[in-house]
């Protein structure tokens, strides 16, 4: 009991964030086809905008591009050649982002669309740009939905890569200086040997002999050892980082009222 007080105590912290980045992976919204997963989508939507319309100021880092291009052009599965992902991406962008702004519409909130790549993030200036960008839309309450540009980006053939947006909503938290990050994925978080939950990482080298590397699916490039990977860049960062279940209901107002939900890293004092 006095652990679980413990764990309480130190996610009340969430209560008082004020900039989150929140990211959504490819099996959370899109189904084994790649077919958008719409009730999904809806739920996750209803949720930033309640944050968005409470004060909470909202960066969406979203995958599913990719997949919905596989799904437009009947493939069984994500290819793959770079130049078939990109082709996927292409035809499956326009259907992403067409999705999302009807769905924010409802809940009367303007979205901007950012599509990055390593490149955009690894120039200082550049950076600095995405940043002015991001903070401008931010003021003006719009809020960024941001996805890797396969279209144009190379990295896979570099044997670079941004694992699902896993790694890219760490640098993005770490750009805007958010307040927390939260993964979204399709399990309660980070479960041991058991299956079981852990509800909070002290320690993420000790956390990630629990997973196997590059363990994913069909339509994604994530797994959970690139979302512990993007949890100690943006911790030792001082940000605070949750990796929870999105198809919970409610999920996102629990984390940020500090309920037990998903698995709790506390962002190391800088």
């Amino acid at each position: 009991m006095k652990k679980t007080d413990n764990l309480l105590r130190e996610r009340a912290v969430l209560k008082d964030a004020r900039r989150v980045v929140v990211k959504v992976g490819t099996h959370s919204i899109a189904a084994k086809s790649g077919r958008p997963d719409y009730a999904a989508l809806r739920r996750i939507v209803t949720q930033l905008c309640t944050l968005r319309k409470a004060g909470v100021e909202v960066v969406f880092v979203s995958s599913g591009a990719v997949a919905a291009g596989v799904e437009a052009l009947g493939l069984k599965t994500r290819p793959a050649e770079v130049n078939d992902v990109q082709m996927c991406a292409a035809v499956g962008q326009a259907r992403f982002i067409a999705g999302y702004e009807k769905l924010f519409a409802t809940q009367e909130v303007k979205i901007g669309q950012v599509l990055l790549t390593h490149g955009d993030l690894e120039d200082r200036r550049r950076a600095a740009n995405v940043r002015r960008v991001l903070d401008h839309l931010l003021k003006a309450e719009i809020v960024p939905v941001i996805n890797e540009n396969d279209v144009v980006a190379d990295e896979e053939i570099k044997g670079l890569t941004f694992g699902d947006n896993d790694w890219l909503s760490s640098l993005i938290a770490k750009l805007v200086r958010a307040d927390a990050l939260v993964l979204l994925t399709t399990v309660d978080g980070l479960l041991d040997a058991e299956g079981r939950r852990v509800p909070e990482i002290a320690n993420i080298r000790d956390a990630l002999k629990l997973v196997r590397e590059g363990q994913k699916g069909s339509l994604s490039k994530g797994g959970m050892d690139s979302k512990l990977r993007a949890v100690k860049n943006a911790t030792d960062a001082g940000i605070n980082t949750i990796i929870a279940n999105g198809a919970r209901p409610h999920i996102l107002e629990a984390i940020l009222a500090g309920r037990d939900m998903g698995t709790f890293v506390p962002g190391r004092t800088l």
